[in-house]
Parts: structure tokens; sequence; C-alpha cells
């Protein structure tokens, strides 16, 4: 609607103050009820009183509403279509507390209401008091969730630079480096190891880099064959080799006035590499099978995550390119290294993963946040990466917990085992116990084949204890 219809104002509780959240009461019913909800609300919310469902949601929207008390009889005692009300509110806001209000006794409708969004459901007469705790509760905690979803909002646009998430003192040398070098034009050199970013790092470079707008042409030199990364490379002329039917550019002639990035350069073979080193020397190509020497300009950027300098001793890296692509090098650190970023990236990858699968966004719990920090990740951002995507199609529920984790990570993690063993809200010691009794003695039963005097050998454990713990359940 509008405006509201009436708005309980001075006669009926005292001066609102604008800082306490906002509950909008939508109901038909008498006075007496008002009378009575007022009082025990006040002190805590700011109220506003409404008796039909017209324009609803764009009002609460726009007077950020924290709640809804919604009587769903409102219609002509009819609940369908308070229900409706109940489920469109719910769809367009995720954040509001939703209360559904009736008169009617059924286990039934108050099942309906809560499967329509209703965060809690109250038949009149309504207990007050429990009313008023339940609100302030549930509006206090999604209160707090919204100020740290705030907060992580924040932090992530503070520890962001271009497309990397990082505020760690590491990263940062990282962003210094590539704002030094990115107005140049020299060679750069990015280490690191797999999964760190370095494409993220050339991306960076160029975005900051006077040739933005200019081609940037990539090629993984280790994802070809020896007979195709030539050609690929340097480009090809009709009739050079077989299956060669029209004439090609390589990827130098196409970085023409932009940036070439050869990702994994050390396996490049010898003769490539001598032809790459001509072509840095004389910025001149020739095509596979061509006389023409084309002038290009364009500037380099390799990465590896190999030791060049090991291989420049062994001889399977030329020296002299060695340093033509080694002018300066910018190393990458993998993100064990990466002391308070790993929080930063979850939730960004989070958020990301979620909004892909169209699902609410999941939080992780301390514990298995915890056991994600004590894990090396061999496999770097990437592999975090991949395994959030995972968690977030596999997990039930807006909670991922250590338990939701895959072995590779509980393994080795005290925190997550710590967490798997005895769970937040405690366990049952006897019932465990039990529970492992039962799994020892089928286990030992099948690998019998039935047989509880074998099985009582596999166990350590005399015949007759076998037995009466057979009795005992029921095996």
């Amino acid at each position: 609607m509008a405006s509201p219809r009436r708005t309980l104002g001075l006669k009926s509780f005292s001066a609102p103050n604008e800082a306490l959240p906002l509950v909008c009461i939508v109901t038909q019913q008498d006075q007496e009820f008002l009378d009575a909800v007022t009082p025990e609300l006040a002190p805590w919310f700011r109220l506003a009183v409404h008796e039909d469902l017209s324009d609803l949601a764009r009002w609460t929207r726009e007077a950020q509403a924290a709640a809804i008390l919604l009587d769903i009889d409102i219609h002509d005692d009819d609940p369908s279509i308070g229900l409706a009300a109940l489920h469109d509110l719910r769809r367009l806001h995720d954040n509001v507390t939703l209360f559904s209000l009736t008169r009617k006794r059924t286990i039934t409708l108050q099942k309906q209401a809560l499967d329509a969004g209703a965060d809690a459901h109250f038949r009149s007469p309504v207990d007050l008091a429990q009313l008023r705790m339940t609100l302030v509760d549930i509006v206090r905690r999604r209160t707090e969730e919204a100020d740290r979803d705030r907060m992580r909002q924040q932090a992530l646009k503070s520890s962001r630079f271009q497309d990397f998430i990082g505020s760690s003192e590491p990263m940062r040398l990282v962003y210094d480096a590539i704002q030094q070098v990115a107005g140049s034009n020299i060679n750069i050199l990015i280490r690191g190891e797999s999964g760190t970013g370095k494409e993220l790092v050339a991306r960076a470079i160029v975005a900051l880099s006077p040739r933005a707008n200019k081609p940037f042409i990539r090629l993984n030199c280790a994802a070809l064959p020896e007979n195709l990364i030539e050609s690929e490379l340097f480009g090809s002329e009709r009739g050079a080799f077989t299956g060669a039917t029209e004439s090609r550019p390589g990827h130098i002639e196409l970085a023409d006035t932009g940036t070439l990035f050869l990702d994994e350069i050390a396996t490049l073979t010898l003769p490539l590499q001598t032809k790459l080193l001509r072509v840095l020397e004389d910025h001149h190509v020739q095509r596979l099978g061509g006389r023409t020497l084309r002038k290009i300009d364009f500037r380099l950027i390799c990465a590896t995550n190999e030791p060049l300098e090991d291989m420049v001793r062994t001889g399977r890296f030329r020296e002299d390119l060695y340093y033509r692509i080694h002018v300066v090098p910018i190393q990458l650190p993998p993100l064990r290294e990466r002391n308070g970023d790993l929080t930063l990236l979850c939730d960004h990858f989070l958020q990301i993963h979620c909004t892909a699968n169209r699902v609410p966004v999941k939080r992780l719990t301390p514990e298995a946040l915890s056991a994600l920090e004590e894990h090396t990740w061999p496999g770097n951002v990437r592999e975090l990466e991949n395994l959030i995507q995972r968690l977030v199609v596999t997990t039930r529920g807006d909670t991922i917990d250590a338990a939701n984790l895959p072995a590779r990570v509980v393994e080795t993690s005290l925190a997550a085992q710590e967490a798997i063993l005895i769970p937040e809200d405690g366990t049952n010691l006897d019932e465990q116990l039990r529970q492992l009794e039962i799994a020892l003695l089928n286990t030992a039963l099948r690998r019998a084949d039935g047989s509880k005097t074998a099985a009582a050998r596999l166990l350590k454990i005399d015949v007759q204890r076998m037995k009466y713990l057979c009795r005992k359940y029921s095996i």
C-alpha cells in the first residue's frame, strides 16, 4: 500500500526511537490485541500497524522493516491468501523476520506457515511474553549476522587488488611489484607453485599498463605437443607441413602491439627456445614455411613453477634466454604462507559459487575454518576454490562444518578431528560406545562368515563374551 491505514503513535506507546528496529504488524484483530502487544514490544521496537496486504512487500522494503507479524486470517478468515502473502514476503525479503499469527488451532496450518517461510507461528490467544522473547532473539541474531556479513564485505573490499583477494604481507609485496613494473615495457617472469594465480598476475600487469586495451595473447606451452607448439607460437604458411591448408599467424604475431603471456615456458624444447630468443633479440618473426620477416612489437610475460636455474645448470634451458626473460621476477607465495588470507578467500568463493548455484550464501563454522587453515594446500588457491565449489553443492543447509570436509583435509587437522569426535553441542559417550561395539561385532561376524567363535578370535575376546554381546545387541 502507498501508506499505512493506521500507525501506532504517541497515544499507544512512547515516542519512537529511530535507532530501534521496525516491526510491522499486519492484522485486522480488535484493538484489545493491539493494546496488549504494544507495551510488550514497544521498549524493543518501533511499531507500525497495517490492516491489509496491498503493496505490503514494497512498503516493508522501503521502510526497512526488521520483522513482520502477519495475521494469516486477515482476508475473510481464509488462511490460503495469508499463506501466499507469507510466501511472497519470504521470497522477497531473505533477511526479514516473519511471524505468522492465526486464530485457528490446526497443526496442519502451522506446518504450512513454517513451510511458507515463517520463522515462528503463534495461535490465539498469543503468549505475548513468548512472542516478544522469540522476536527479540531472532531479530538480534539476524542483525548480528548482517553486521558480520557487512564486516566481511568491507574486509573483502579492502583486500582486493585487481582480481586478487588477500591482504597478507607476502601478497602486498606482489601488489607493489605489479604496480612498479606495469608501466614499463620490460619482460617479466612470474614464479610460483601451481595454483597460486600466475596468470592473474599477468592480467593485472596488463590491466595497469599502457597496453591495457591491446591484445592479450595467452599460450600454455605445456598444453600442446611438440609438433604443434612451433606452429602455434610462430605461425605457418600454406603447405608448410601436412594439413597446413592455409596461412595462419602465430601467437607472437597475434600479440603485436599487445602482450604475449607464455605459461609453463620451461617446457619449451631447446630448438624452440633458440627461435624465441631470436624473436626477442630482433623483434621479427618468421612463419613456418615462410621467407618473410614480420616486424613485431609485443611485451613478453612468462610464468613457470620449475627451477630454471637448475635447468640452466643442466643444459635443459638456454642461459641467454633465461637472462632475457628474467629481467624482473615476481614470486607468488603459496597459500600456506599467506597468513590471514584463507578466510577472505573462503568468503569470496562462497559468495561466487553460492550465487552461481542459486543457493543462500553458506558459512563455515569455526571448526571447519580451523581445519582449512591447518591444511597445507599443495594445490594452493585453485585447490581451495575447487573444494569450496564442491562443498557448496554437496553440503545441505546453510552451514559447512568440519564433518563436511573431505578426508584429506580432516586427516591433517586436529581441530577437524576433535569437531567430528565431539560436535559443538556435545555427544553421548555411552551411545557412541554402544554404536562402536555394534559396528565391531558386525564387522567381525561378516569377516568370519557368521562364526561367533572365529569372530571372537578376531576381537581377542572369549566365545562366551562374544555370545553375550550378540544377545545384548540382538545380533
